[in-house]
């Protein structure tokens, strides 16, 4: 008997003593990206347009008729391509709306944001690419009968949209910025 009670008094104390702490795996860490609050500035160079961007980035000049907008802190670059309308507003469209068609094959779904600024007299969409695409956002706007800006946004890393998309989530506010402000030169 008296070793049956030790028994229980040890079995209870190892339960109440032994176990104090409970070890439970812990998830792996998510990295938190954080970006400051965007300040934006009017482009000041001679293109057929003009719009507000992040004072975060820097325009570098790839054209004569758009720049590039690079984000260094995110090792990003917005290409824009400028054209001028002249009876091919079709031809255009169709091969804005094929560049977010070919990154179908690693995307789960681009979801397509139609814009009108019937003010500014702009026009056009913003396609925001889900997945492991090698660019995240595409986008166009036209007045649609003398100005067409494309852009498109890539990252200078291999695409995992899992450790991009804040930094695509944030600059896709800045894209959406640009169009809103844009205005046509002529």
């Amino acid at each position: 008997m008296k070793q049956l009670v030790y028994s229980v008094v040890l079995v209870f104390a190892y339960l109440v003593l032994g176990c104090e702490e409970i070890s439970i795996p812990k998830p792996q860490a998510m990295l938190r990206l954080e970006y400051p609050l965007p300040n934006y500035k009017k482009i000041t160079k001679d293109f057929p347009f003009v719009f507000e961007y992040n004072s975060l980035a820097r325009l570098k000049r790839a054209s004569k008729q758009a720049p590039n907008i690079e984000y260094k802190l995110m090792e990003a670059t917005l290409y824009l391509s400028y054209l001028s309308v002249s009876n091919n507003i079709d031809s255009l469209l169709n091969d804005a709306y094929k560049l977010p068609a070919k990154h179908m094959i690693k995307a789960d779904e681009i979801p397509e944001k139609i814009f009108l600024n019937h003010d500014n007299k702009t026009y056009g969409a913003l396609f925001s690419v889900i997945g492991d695409a090698a660019s995240q956002i595409q986008f166009f706007v036209t007045d649609s009968t003398k100005n067409f800006l494309m852009g498109s946004l890539y990252f200078y890393s291999r695409p995992n949209y899992d450790s991009i998309m804040p930094a695509a989530k944030y600059i896709e506010r800045d894209v959406i910025h640009l169009m809103e402000t844009l205005k046509w030169n002529n």
